[in-house]
């Protein structure tokens, strides 16, 4: 009889896995479990669809459960929630959803990739219809219905992280009413105060009511309540982040890391022999700290999926870790950010250096010529770069990639400064923004 792989989630972190695992071992019998009715689906483009931007949730699918089937013999079981894992036995337990039966399903090895959920505090009303997260396509697909159930006229988001400041925008293009309602003191609590308060700026100019030092108490239908009065809501969106969807390997005895996530090690081996873990529902390595970490990425989860499965079908592969590096457009501006910002420079025991740079994206006479923010933080007396943050008009963005280099690679500022980076009018001044914020770095300015 063929070993048996069973993989839970059907999303980047699981097919990944699952594929790389077919390529490596054609013997393997590989069931994939996903409770929900997409596979392989990029849960970032939800923001793109709500806003009109992606006409189909389809498009936003990588490779469908038949794909799978068709292409790499794979047991794909949609409407499929795992109940519970007994490890010792070595059996999960299933609820089929289309036929409302519990079956129990053996293996040899378990992959889990169950994701993560979005954060819903123990609040009144938190679980009224109206109220609704966003981390799948189900979620994407109920929250338009709703949208049109209700005519949408005003919608209340809780929460200023990435999703809901993109959810934000999305209902705005929609037409709706908008008031983004955020407990602490600042929007993206990822980047430091002066960087945040120019995407606040950004997203009130675009039509957002932004509500900062906003605790929300409690919902009722139609209503939010906060510490200072009472918002009309045909619609609640929750943008309040994220937490590892870890239940089912906690209560199976696997050992737990950072905010919950199943700790594992740089192979994607849990706690357990034979039992993996990767994507939103796993710890990763932070190359700064040097510490575990949770960060829910797409691209951490591929990369560790594809980790996990050459490991389970015989090979060897390493996840290196990470350095935080993420993305985003809010409006017209682009933001980005990698690596240690200055609050967690402090909780890592950094002593560090800080320059911020005002600019322009590309030579300041050309007339597509946006201003851009960069902001650069290196270790005091190594002059090693520990992290940047940038915000931007068109082609701002995506300069943190040479940021996210320079820190797998361990670089100083001079380092950076040194490298030969491309120049021409149309893509940068003769010194790119990056280097430029270096020098200033190493000058002290």
């Amino acid at each position: 009889m063929a070993e048996r792989l069973v993989v839970i989630g059907g999303d980047a972190g699981g097919m990944a896995a699952a594929s790389q695992a077919r390529r490596r071992n054609p013997d393997l019998d590989i069931v994939a479990l996903e409770k929900g009715n997409w596979t392989s689906y990029a849960a970032c483009g939800i923001p793109y669809f709500v806003g009109g931007d992606v006409s189909d949730l389809d498009d936003l699918v990588a490779r469908t459960p038949q794909e799978f089937r068709d292409h790499q013999r794979i047991d794909v079981r949609m409407q499929h929630e795992v109940r519970s894992i007994d490890l010792q036995a070595g059996k999960v337990e299933v609820h089929d959803r289309a036929r409302d039966r519990t079956i129990n399903l053996s293996f040899d090895q378990l992959h889990i990739a169950t994701g993560a959920r979005p954060m819903r505090p123990d609040i009144g009303g938190i679980d009224l219809p109206k109220v609704m997260g966003v981390q799948t396509l189900d979620d994407a697909e109920a929250i338009v219905a709703r949208a049109h159930m209700t005519d949408c006229r005003h919608v209340t988001v809780v929460g200023g992280g990435y999703i809901g400041l993109e959810m934000a925008e999305a209902f705005c293009r929609w037409g709706a009413e908008v008031t983004l309602i955020e407990a602490t003191s600042q929007v993206m609590r990822t980047l430091d105060s002066d960087i945040a308060a120019k995407v606040a700026s950004a997203i009130r100019g675009f039509g957002v009511d932004v509500r900062t030092d906003l605790p929300v108490t409690g919902f009722e239908d139609g209503v939010v309540h906060t510490t200072e009065g009472e918002h009309h809501a045909d619609l609640v969106v929750l943008g309040m982040g994220v937490t590892p969807n870890a239940d089912l390997a906690a209560d199976a005895g696997l050992d737990l890391g950072p905010r919950g996530s199943i700790l594992v090690d740089r192979r994607q081996r849990t706690s357990v022999d034979g039992v993996w873990a990767a994507g939103d529902c796993a710890s990763s390595f932070h190359l700064l700290t040097q510490e575990p970490v949770h960060i829910a990425l797409g691209t951490v989860a591929n990369k560790q999926g594809r980790v996990a499965g050459v490991n389970i079908g015989g090979g060897y592969a390493t996840f290196p870790g990470v350095v935080g590096t993420a993305i985003t457009k809010i409006c017209a501006l682009e933001i980005s950010r990698t690596g240690l910002t200055e609050h967690e420079a402090v909780e890592a025991g950094f002593e560090y250096d800080v320059a911020t740079l005002d600019t322009s994206t590309i030579a300041h006479y050309m007339p597509e010529a946006e201003p851009m923010t960069i902001k650069m933080l290196a270790e005091r007396g190594s002059g090693r770069v520990l992290g940047a943050q940038i915000i931007g008009g068109r082609g701002a963005g995506k300069r943190i990639d040479t940021v996210a280099m320079a820190l797998h690679a361990g670089l100083d500022t001079q380092q950076v400064i040194d490298l030969d980076l491309s120049y021409a009018p149309p893509f940068s001044g003769v010194w790119d923004p990056v280097q430029m914020v270096a020098r200033r770095l190493l000058r002290g300015d």
